[in-house]
Protein backbone atom coordinates (compact mmCIF):
# COMPACT_ATOMS: atom_id res chain seq x y z
CA UNK A 1 0.00 0.00 0.00
CA UNK A 2 3.09 2.21 1.01
CA UNK A 3 4.48 1.55 -2.41
CA UNK A 4 1.44 2.30 -4.19
CA UNK A 5 0.61 5.13 -2.13
CA UNK A 6 4.45 6.57 -3.05
CA UNK A 7 3.81 6.03 -7.17
CA UNK A 8 0.77 8.05 -7.36
CA UNK A 9 2.78 10.57 -5.65
CA UNK A 10 5.22 10.74 -7.96
CA UNK A 11 2.52 10.25 -10.78
CA UNK A 12 0.48 13.85 -9.84
CA UNK A 13 4.30 15.47 -9.12
CA UNK A 14 5.24 14.50 -12.96
CA UNK A 15 1.36 15.08 -14.06
CA UNK A 16 1.85 18.77 -12.54
CA UNK A 17 5.26 19.20 -13.93
CA UNK A 18 3.88 18.37 -18.03
CA UNK A 19 1.17 20.82 -16.51
CA UNK A 20 4.03 23.65 -15.67
CA UNK A 21 6.21 22.63 -19.25
CA UNK A 22 3.04 24.00 -21.18
CA UNK A 23 2.89 26.85 -18.91
CA UNK A 24 6.44 27.57 -19.28
CA UNK A 25 5.92 27.43 -23.17
CA UNK A 26 3.26 29.88 -23.05
CA UNK A 27 4.71 32.50 -21.03
CA UNK A 28 8.17 32.33 -22.81
CA UNK A 29 6.43 32.08 -25.87
CA UNK A 30 4.58 35.38 -25.09
CA UNK A 31 8.09 36.97 -24.51
CA UNK A 32 8.42 37.85 -27.83
CA UNK A 33 4.88 39.73 -28.16
CA UNK A 34 5.53 41.57 -25.26
CA UNK A 35 8.55 42.60 -26.47
CA UNK A 36 6.94 44.20 -29.49
CA UNK A 37 4.42 46.33 -27.48
CA UNK A 38 7.04 47.81 -25.39
CA UNK A 39 9.65 49.02 -27.79
CA UNK A 40 6.95 51.14 -29.35
CA UNK A 41 7.33 53.47 -26.74
CA UNK A 42 10.53 52.23 -25.00
CA UNK A 43 14.56 52.18 -25.70
CA UNK A 44 15.88 48.75 -26.35
CA UNK A 45 18.58 49.09 -23.92
CA UNK A 46 15.80 50.56 -21.02
CA UNK A 47 13.33 47.67 -21.59
CA UNK A 48 15.77 45.12 -20.99
CA UNK A 49 17.21 46.90 -17.74
CA UNK A 50 13.81 46.95 -16.07
CA UNK A 51 12.97 43.50 -17.18
CA UNK A 52 16.50 42.29 -15.87
CA UNK A 53 16.11 44.69 -12.87
CA UNK A 54 12.78 42.89 -11.95
CA UNK A 55 14.22 39.58 -12.28
CA UNK A 56 17.20 39.74 -10.45
CA UNK A 57 15.58 41.48 -7.59
CA UNK A 58 12.95 38.58 -7.35
CA UNK A 59 15.27 35.95 -7.88
CA UNK A 60 18.14 36.98 -5.34
CA UNK A 61 15.23 37.57 -3.13
CA UNK A 62 14.50 33.74 -3.56
CA UNK A 63 18.58 32.47 -3.28
CA UNK A 64 18.40 34.04 0.23
CA UNK A 65 15.31 32.97 0.91
CA UNK A 66 16.33 29.19 0.47
CA UNK A 67 19.54 29.91 2.66
CA UNK A 68 22.00 30.56 -0.12
CA UNK A 69 24.29 33.00 -1.56
CA UNK A 70 25.81 34.70 -4.21
CA UNK A 71 29.21 33.69 -4.88
CA UNK A 72 32.01 36.06 -3.89
CA UNK A 73 34.88 34.03 -5.24
CA UNK A 74 36.58 35.55 -8.56
CA UNK A 75 36.58 32.00 -10.40
CA UNK A 76 32.20 32.39 -9.91
CA UNK A 77 32.09 36.04 -10.19
CA UNK A 78 34.07 35.50 -13.34
CA UNK A 79 31.31 32.84 -14.51
CA UNK A 80 28.42 34.97 -13.38
CA UNK A 81 30.03 38.04 -15.15
CA UNK A 82 30.25 35.78 -18.54
CA UNK A 83 26.64 34.50 -18.61
CA UNK A 84 25.41 37.70 -17.98
CA UNK A 85 26.74 39.58 -20.65
CA UNK A 86 26.82 36.60 -23.32
CA UNK A 87 23.87 34.54 -21.79
CA UNK A 88 21.50 37.43 -21.25
CA UNK A 89 22.52 41.26 -22.07
CA UNK A 90 23.73 39.76 -25.67
CA UNK A 91 20.88 38.04 -26.59
CA UNK A 92 17.99 40.51 -24.91
CA UNK A 93 19.21 43.30 -26.30
CA UNK A 94 19.55 41.89 -30.13
CA UNK A 95 16.11 40.40 -29.61
CA UNK A 96 14.94 43.66 -28.22
CA UNK A 97 16.26 45.50 -30.85
CA UNK A 98 15.11 43.20 -33.77
CA UNK A 99 11.51 43.51 -32.71
CA UNK A 100 12.21 47.32 -33.53
CA UNK A 101 12.48 45.80 -37.76
CA UNK A 102 10.51 42.61 -37.52
CA UNK A 103 6.96 41.02 -36.33
CA UNK A 104 7.10 38.89 -32.93
CA UNK A 105 6.06 36.30 -34.52
CA UNK A 106 9.28 35.70 -36.91
CA UNK A 107 11.43 37.04 -33.96
CA UNK A 108 9.54 33.30 -32.09
CA UNK A 109 10.78 31.36 -34.87
CA UNK A 110 13.83 32.39 -35.86
CA UNK A 111 15.27 31.94 -31.88
CA UNK A 112 14.54 28.41 -32.23
CA UNK A 113 17.93 27.98 -34.21
CA UNK A 114 19.47 28.50 -30.49
CA UNK A 115 18.70 24.63 -30.72
CA UNK A 116 21.01 24.35 -33.62
CA UNK A 117 23.78 26.81 -32.47
CA UNK A 118 23.65 24.76 -29.46
CA UNK A 119 24.98 21.47 -31.05
CA UNK A 120 27.51 23.05 -32.89
CA UNK A 121 28.54 24.91 -30.24
CA UNK A 122 28.65 21.40 -27.75
CA UNK A 123 30.48 19.57 -30.12
CA UNK A 124 33.89 21.90 -29.14
CA UNK A 125 33.25 21.28 -25.13
CA UNK A 126 31.40 17.97 -24.62
CA UNK A 127 32.95 14.73 -25.50
CA UNK A 128 29.54 13.03 -25.43
CA UNK A 129 27.94 15.86 -28.02
CA UNK A 130 30.13 15.16 -30.69
CA UNK A 131 28.47 16.17 -34.36
CA UNK A 132 26.53 12.85 -36.21
CA UNK A 133 25.85 13.11 -39.60
CA UNK A 134 21.84 13.19 -38.45
CA UNK A 135 22.62 16.71 -36.29
CA UNK A 136 24.94 17.82 -39.96
CA UNK A 137 21.22 16.68 -41.66
CA UNK A 138 19.19 18.88 -39.14
CA UNK A 139 21.49 21.68 -39.27
CA UNK A 140 20.76 22.06 -43.09
CA UNK A 141 17.32 22.02 -42.81
CA UNK A 142 17.14 24.79 -40.14
CA UNK A 143 19.67 27.05 -42.52
CA UNK A 144 17.03 26.31 -45.44
CA UNK A 145 14.26 27.17 -43.19
CA UNK A 146 16.46 30.66 -41.89
CA UNK A 147 17.14 30.90 -45.47
CA UNK A 148 13.24 30.71 -46.57
CA UNK A 149 12.16 33.33 -43.48
CA UNK A 150 14.81 35.62 -44.81
CA UNK A 151 13.75 35.69 -48.72
CA UNK A 152 10.55 37.40 -46.87
CA UNK A 153 12.22 40.45 -46.27
CA UNK A 154 11.81 41.62 -49.58
CA UNK A 155 8.21 41.91 -49.34
CA UNK A 156 7.73 43.44 -45.98
CA UNK A 157 8.34 46.70 -46.97
CA UNK A 158 6.41 49.92 -44.86
CA UNK A 159 6.90 53.23 -44.24
CA UNK A 160 8.81 52.96 -41.16
CA UNK A 161 11.16 49.84 -42.17
CA UNK A 162 12.60 48.91 -45.39
CA UNK A 163 13.61 45.96 -46.50
CA UNK A 164 17.52 45.79 -45.52
CA UNK A 165 16.60 46.92 -41.81
CA UNK A 166 14.01 44.20 -41.79
CA UNK A 167 16.89 41.51 -42.94
CA UNK A 168 18.97 43.35 -40.22
CA UNK A 169 16.14 42.86 -37.32
CA UNK A 170 16.13 38.86 -38.51
CA UNK A 171 19.92 39.31 -38.24
CA UNK A 172 20.05 40.53 -34.44
CA UNK A 173 17.69 37.36 -33.44
CA UNK A 174 19.58 34.91 -35.07
CA UNK A 175 22.99 36.64 -33.34
CA UNK A 176 21.16 36.79 -30.01
CA UNK A 177 20.31 32.74 -30.58
CA UNK A 178 24.37 32.27 -30.64
CA UNK A 179 24.80 33.87 -27.80
CA UNK A 180 22.64 31.52 -25.88
CA UNK A 181 23.99 28.48 -27.30
CA UNK A 182 27.32 29.95 -26.24
CA UNK A 183 26.10 31.15 -23.37
CA UNK A 184 24.16 28.06 -22.17
CA UNK A 185 27.10 25.80 -22.99
CA UNK A 186 29.10 27.54 -20.93
CA UNK A 187 27.04 27.44 -18.19
CA UNK A 188 26.27 23.55 -18.36
CA UNK A 189 30.34 23.63 -17.55
CA UNK A 190 30.12 26.34 -14.88
CA UNK A 191 27.28 24.96 -12.89
CA UNK A 192 29.18 21.12 -13.16
CA UNK A 193 29.88 20.99 -9.21
CA UNK A 194 30.28 24.25 -8.61
CA UNK A 195 27.24 26.76 -8.88
CA UNK A 196 23.71 26.22 -8.40
CA UNK A 197 21.41 26.63 -11.25
CA UNK A 198 19.02 29.41 -9.35
CA UNK A 199 21.84 31.27 -7.69
CA UNK A 200 23.34 31.18 -11.40
CA UNK A 201 20.25 32.34 -12.77
CA UNK A 202 20.22 34.96 -10.05
CA UNK A 203 23.87 36.42 -10.45
CA UNK A 204 23.80 36.50 -14.51
CA UNK A 205 20.51 38.34 -13.77
CA UNK A 206 21.93 40.94 -11.22
CA UNK A 207 25.26 41.35 -13.35
CA UNK A 208 22.52 41.79 -16.93
CA UNK A 209 20.41 44.20 -14.70
CA UNK A 210 23.85 46.58 -13.80
CA UNK A 211 24.95 46.41 -17.24
CA UNK A 212 21.73 47.35 -18.96
CA UNK A 213 20.67 50.09 -16.21
CA UNK A 214 24.18 51.72 -17.12
CA UNK A 215 23.86 51.51 -20.62
CA UNK A 216 20.50 52.91 -21.03
CA UNK A 217 20.83 55.83 -18.59
CA UNK A 218 24.42 56.60 -20.16
CA UNK A 219 23.02 56.44 -23.75
CA UNK A 220 22.03 60.37 -24.00
CA UNK A 221 26.07 60.81 -22.96
CA UNK A 222 26.89 59.68 -26.77
CA UNK A 223 23.68 60.78 -28.67
CA UNK A 224 21.52 57.30 -27.88
CA UNK A 225 17.93 57.38 -27.08
CA UNK A 226 17.13 58.80 -23.52
CA UNK A 227 15.11 57.04 -21.13
CA UNK A 228 11.13 57.65 -21.19
CA UNK A 229 9.41 58.14 -18.09
CA UNK A 230 7.18 55.35 -17.03
CA UNK A 231 4.37 57.61 -16.67
CA UNK A 232 4.41 58.41 -20.08
CA UNK A 233 4.02 54.96 -21.11
CA UNK A 234 0.26 53.95 -22.00
CA UNK A 235 -1.17 51.15 -19.80
CA UNK A 236 -0.44 48.44 -22.37
CA UNK A 237 3.04 49.41 -23.11
CA UNK A 238 3.40 49.12 -19.02
CA UNK A 239 1.65 46.19 -18.88
CA UNK A 240 3.85 44.62 -21.00
CA UNK A 241 6.96 45.63 -19.34
CA UNK A 242 5.69 44.46 -16.02
CA UNK A 243 4.48 40.85 -17.46
CA UNK A 244 8.04 40.36 -18.73
CA UNK A 245 9.85 41.51 -16.25
CA UNK A 246 7.56 39.74 -13.63
CA UNK A 247 6.28 36.97 -15.52
CA UNK A 248 8.19 36.15 -18.19
CA UNK A 249 11.70 36.23 -16.86
CA UNK A 250 11.38 35.93 -12.91
CA UNK A 251 8.57 33.62 -12.88
CA UNK A 252 9.88 31.84 -15.92
CA UNK A 253 13.55 31.06 -14.41
CA UNK A 254 11.55 29.44 -11.00
CA UNK A 255 8.85 26.54 -13.21
CA UNK A 256 12.11 26.33 -15.49
CA UNK A 257 14.45 24.98 -12.68
CA UNK A 258 11.63 22.98 -11.62
CA UNK A 259 10.64 21.50 -13.79
CA UNK A 260 14.58 20.37 -14.14
CA UNK A 261 14.05 18.71 -10.83
CA UNK A 262 11.27 16.52 -12.17
CA UNK A 263 11.87 15.97 -15.74
CA UNK A 264 15.04 15.95 -16.38
CA UNK A 265 17.06 18.58 -18.71
CA UNK A 266 16.10 16.58 -22.07
CA UNK A 267 12.53 16.73 -21.54
CA UNK A 268 12.17 19.97 -20.16
CA UNK A 269 14.41 21.40 -23.37
CA UNK A 270 11.72 20.23 -25.47
CA UNK A 271 9.73 23.24 -24.56
CA UNK A 272 12.03 25.21 -27.50
CA UNK A 273 9.68 22.98 -30.12
CA UNK A 274 6.59 24.58 -28.73
CA UNK A 275 8.20 28.46 -28.76
CA UNK A 276 7.35 28.93 -32.29
CA UNK A 277 4.08 27.80 -32.38
CA UNK A 278 2.77 29.93 -29.24
CA UNK A 279 4.63 33.22 -30.88
CA UNK A 280 2.71 32.93 -34.37
CA UNK A 281 -0.47 32.53 -32.88
CA UNK A 282 0.42 35.18 -30.42
CA UNK A 283 1.46 37.76 -32.99
CA UNK A 284 -1.42 36.80 -35.52
CA UNK A 285 -4.43 36.46 -32.86
CA UNK A 286 -3.37 39.88 -30.44
CA UNK A 287 -0.93 42.14 -33.24
CA UNK A 288 -2.68 41.03 -36.43
CA UNK A 289 0.70 39.72 -37.78
CA UNK A 290 0.60 38.50 -40.92
CA UNK A 291 1.33 34.73 -41.68
CA UNK A 292 2.21 33.54 -45.29
CA UNK A 293 3.45 30.36 -47.04
CA UNK A 294 6.88 31.43 -46.37
CA UNK A 295 6.72 32.00 -42.97
CA UNK A 296 4.65 28.74 -41.91
CA UNK A 297 6.78 26.85 -44.12
CA UNK A 298 10.40 28.32 -42.61
CA UNK A 299 8.85 27.43 -39.43
CA UNK A 300 7.81 23.96 -40.04
CA UNK A 301 11.89 23.40 -41.42
CA UNK A 302 13.47 24.81 -38.15
CA UNK A 303 11.04 23.10 -35.94
CA UNK A 304 11.78 19.70 -38.08
CA UNK A 305 15.32 20.62 -38.00
CA UNK A 306 15.32 20.42 -34.67
CA UNK A 307 13.97 17.34 -34.05
CA UNK A 308 15.73 15.85 -36.63
CA UNK A 309 19.32 16.64 -35.00
CA UNK A 310 18.09 16.04 -31.28
CA UNK A 311 15.40 12.66 -32.07
CA UNK A 312 16.88 9.35 -30.35
CA UNK A 313 16.21 6.65 -32.20
CA UNK A 314 17.43 4.00 -29.62
CA UNK A 315 15.15 3.84 -27.36
CA UNK A 316 12.24 3.89 -30.12
CA UNK A 317 13.77 1.16 -31.31
CA UNK A 318 13.63 -0.59 -28.60
CA UNK A 319 10.01 0.09 -27.95
CA UNK A 320 8.78 -1.51 -30.88
CA UNK A 321 10.83 -4.49 -30.55
CA UNK A 322 9.14 -4.95 -26.89
CA UNK A 323 5.60 -4.21 -28.60
CA UNK A 324 6.92 -7.28 -31.65
CA UNK A 325 4.82 -10.43 -30.71
CA UNK A 326 7.06 -13.39 -31.10
CA UNK A 327 7.08 -15.86 -33.89
CA UNK A 328 6.11 -19.15 -32.77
Amino acid sequence: LQDSHSRSERFMTTKQAWGGFWLLALIWGSSYMFIRIGVAQVPPFQLVFIRTGIAALGLTAVVYGRGKRLPTDWRSIRDLLFLGIVNTVFPFALITWGETRIESSLASVLQATSALFSLVVAHFIFADERITWRKVTGLGIGFLGVMVLASRSSSQVTSAVTPTMHLFGQLAIVLSSLCYAIGGVYGRKAMQHRLEPIVTAAGAMLVAAVITGLVAYGAPLWGGAAPVSLTQLTPSVLGALLALGLVNTFGAYLIFYSLIAILGAARTSMVTYVLPVVGLFLGALFLHEPIDSRLLLGATLIIGSIGISNLQWAPFVTLLRARRPSVL
